[in-house]
């Protein structure tokens, strides 16, 4: 994109005039944003970090991890067995650069091959500038357009100016793995309350929020680092709603352990009419039991008050769940016992709900137009049940049992990402029957 307003060409050259990173840097980077990797091939551990070659113990042939003798490194062992291994990551370098708070962000590959020493590559591939306003404008690379993936930048094109609302693209949206600690930021960010950790905020988000919205402030500044993270980074969160009760939980200093099922618990103290600027409420003792009683509670009141209403209730909520999420019936992923499906009916949110003992059905997600609720089952018995969100398409939570995750969680997270993919192509065909309309 040709820079055409006076900030665009101010950004421009302002970003040609950058000091290139020292090597120290990409040094840092090297020994803090990778693992290090072995491989077992042929009888043979091999270290894909000082290229080590040792013949392991009977003991050690089945570990996830083991140790070189030769570096001592902890060595994470491949899963498979090939020739070339690949590894890459994003970290950031903060700058200050004529008013302007700037996030420099870089991809790295790291090139692993048994008995030789790994190669790196980094590569400058977005800057974010922040006015004192919390206003931010991107640089990047060009990317390849026909792709959905995240890496596909193209290394020799120069970094140039975006469009105002390029950073709000999902593909775009990169949170760096680590961030140099060297950093040198504004004055009115030190005031506003940062000090010199991200907490895994994406640095330009975190930056601009402290610059623009006094609830980041207020949180960051009590250290509420819970709060925060869920307030910048969730796509599904009420903390403006729920101000009351964040203020009542600064006041008395109170850690929220799961901020997610905090606010799930004060709907159901909004529910049964709690004051929630009492603490006695808010900042229960053991969350995840206060929860669970409310639920209970709520749950039998419903049976016993609405037996015949919820029937009824049941079938006009169906009709509308049916017309937002049809378009995603019948999706189902499956990995030998266990299996993955949309919940397609209104009643089945309910049965979820009693047999995870949760509030999936009794605080409505079936009426949520962003979410996309999944049941995961072994042997057809609900194990744990899946938010996704439709328009970051990412998991938001997946709970089993009592809001616990069940001992199959990893496997049905795995499962779980490698299918995204199906639901992302089923938006892109509503979008296309809407736009052929």
């Amino acid at each position: 994109m040709i820079p055409k307003t006076i900030i665009e060409k101010q950004l421009t050259a302002l970003s040609a005039s950058l000091a290139p990173i020292r090597e120290e840097v990409f040094t840092w980077a090297e020994q803090n944003i990778f693992l290090k990797w072995g491989v077992l091939s042929r009888s043979r551990f091999y270290c894909l970090e000082c290229a080590h070659v040792w013949k392991p113990s009977c003991q050690s042939t089945c570990a996830k991890f083991t140790t070189c003798p030769a570096c001592k490194g902890k060595l994470k062992m491949m899963p498979y067995n090939q020739v070339h291994f690949k590894e890459t990551e994003y970290f950031a370098v903060v700058e200050s650069c004529a008013g302007f708070q700037v996030v420099r962000m870089f991809i790295a590959h790291k090139h692993m091959k048994k008995s030789f020493a790994p190669t790196y590559f980094h590569k400058e591939v977005m800057q974010h500038w922040i006015n004192p306003k919390g206003e931010v404008r991107t640089l990047a690379l060009s990317t390849n357009v026909f792709s959905s993936t995240l890496d596909a930048w193209k290394f020799y094109s120069p970094l140039e100016i975006k469009p105002k609302d390029f950073i709000r693209n999902a593909k775009f949206y990169i949170n760096p793995y680590r961030v140099h600690p060297q950093m040198k930021v504004l004055p009115i960010l030190r005031r506003n309350g940062f000090k010199t950790s991200v907490y895994d905020i994406a640095p330009h988000l975190l930056f601009s929020s402290l610059l623009s919205d006094p609830i980041a402030e207020t949180l960051l500044k009590s250290r509420q680092l819970n709060l925060l993270q869920y307030y910048l980074c969730a796509s599904r969160q009420d903390i403006r709603r729920n101000w009351q009760a964040v203020k009542t939980v600064i006041r008395n200093g109170y850690k929220i352990s799961d901020v997610q099922i905090w606010e799930d618990y004060l709907e159901l103290l909004r529910y049964f009419n709690k004051d929630l600027s009492c603490a006695l409420y808010v900042c229960p003792e053991n969350l995840s039991e206060a929860h669970d009683r409310l639920m209970q509670k709520k749950r039998n009141l419903l049976r016993k008050k609405k037996l015949h209403d919820l029937r009824l209730e049941i079938e006009k909520a169906q009709k509308r769940y049916a017309s937002d999420k049809k378009r995603f019936f019948g999706l189902l992923f499956t990995e030998k016992d266990l299996s993955i499906s949309v919940i397609e009916n209104v009643r089945d949110f309910m049965t979820e709900g009693d047999d995870l003992h949760h509030c999936v059905f009794a605080n409505e997600y079936y009426d949520r137009k962003d979410s996309l609720i999944l049941s995961a089952k072994i042997d057809e018995k609900s194990v744990e049940t899946i938010e996704i969100s439709l328009s970051k398409m990412e998991i938001l939570q997946c709970r089993g049992l009592k809001n616990k995750p069940s001992k199959h969680h990893s496997q049905i997270m795995r499962l779980l990402s490698e299918n995204l993919y199906q639901i992302r192509e089923r938006m892109k065909k509503r979008k296309a029957k809407t736009a052929s309309r």
